[in-house]
């Protein structure tokens, strides 16, 4: 059984490149595959390994300046999600592409999981789901607004035409991990709105706590590793990914006359030229032939 760790956690990092090879290293000697972001604001990321392997690397990263509250998120997987092991520099951790967007001075209201449904469920409240369209349509909570963003830096184009519409709201945010609630509340915050909450841990914490039973999420959650997405208890779902566009493809898309494995999917049937569809039919071969002699195929991940 391997370990996966979501985790983020803002601060300011004076020199995130010199971290990066360090990180790497202490990654693969301890078997940790998986992809971890360092930018000037902080880190995120999701890996997966041995249990020792990621305890050291959440050591690690918990010693360096301004990280020491780093918390994670744990759940496990039977086979390894991941097919290599990236950190990457980049401008942010979480891309709103907004100026002066600081969650380190203030955020909304954190609310845990076991308050969640109360607040929610409240006449006076808006929630707003702040992830991505393709996230969405796998699962949300009920009575959720869905923005229909493609990306999240489309986020504030669509609270600036949309906003109005929630005046004299409280507004709850919610998204996967929380991190992206970080900067949307900061965001909400410095446009006006006077009372903004999100959902401590994401869905992620509310799916491992939360009962079944006394749930409000509908459907799966989207998860960016190999297991697709998850459902309660943080049981991996049904779902795949597109071997194209890496959208998530639902039972009922595999079995739609559109979907080609490792190919094509219903939403990317007509995005992809010939010649990519030859490409991707090539390396999904290579994929086949590398799981039949029990190894893995780079292509894959």
């Amino acid at each position: 059984m391997l370990t996966v760790a979501a985790l983020y956690h803002f601060a300011r990092l004076a020199d995130p490149a010199a971290l990066q090879a360090p990180l790497l290293d202490l990654c693969q000697a301890g078997g940790v595959k998986g992809s971890l972001l360092l930018a000037p604001e902080g880190v995120n990321g999701t890996i997966a390994g041995p249990a020792a392997g990621v305890a050291s690397v959440i050591a690690h990263l918990r010693a360096l300046p301004g990280l020491a509250d780093l918390v994670w998120k744990e759940s496990f997987a039977e086979t390894m999600p991941f097919g290599r092991m990236k950190v990457k520099l980049k401008r942010e951790i979480v891309t709103l592409g907004v100026p002066g967007v600081d969650p380190t001075a203030a955020v909304g209201r954190y609310v845990a999981p076991v308050d969640w449904n109360a607040l929610i469920s409240a006449p006076d409240v808006a929630v707003i789901d702040t992830r991505n369209d393709y996230e969405v349509a796998l699962g949300s909570f009920e009575g959720a607004v869905d923005p229909g963003t493609k990306t999240f830096r489309d986020f504030p184009a669509w609270w600036a035409e949309n906003g109005a519409r929630f005046a004299n709201k409280r507004i709850a945010m919610f998204c996967t991990g929380g991190i992206r609630c970080e900067k949307s509340t900061n965001y909400l915050l410095s446009q006006g709105v006077a009372e903004v909450f999100h959902l401590q841990g994401g869905i992620l914490k509310y799916l491992e706590e939360v009962p079944e039973d006394q749930s409000l999420w509908q459907g799966e959650c989207y998860v960016f590793d190999g297991r697709v997405s998850v459902g309660h208890g943080l049981i991996p779902g049904e779902n795949t990914s597109c071997g194209a566009c890496r959208r998530p493809v639902t039972p009922e898309g595999r079995a739609h006359p559109d979907y080609e494995e490792g190919v094509c999917c219903p939403a990317c049937v007509g995005d992809y030229s010939a010649a990519d569809r030859a490409r991707f039919r090539e390396r999904q071969r290579q994929m086949v032939l590398a799981a039949a002699r029990g190894t893995s195929h780079l292509g894959a991940s």
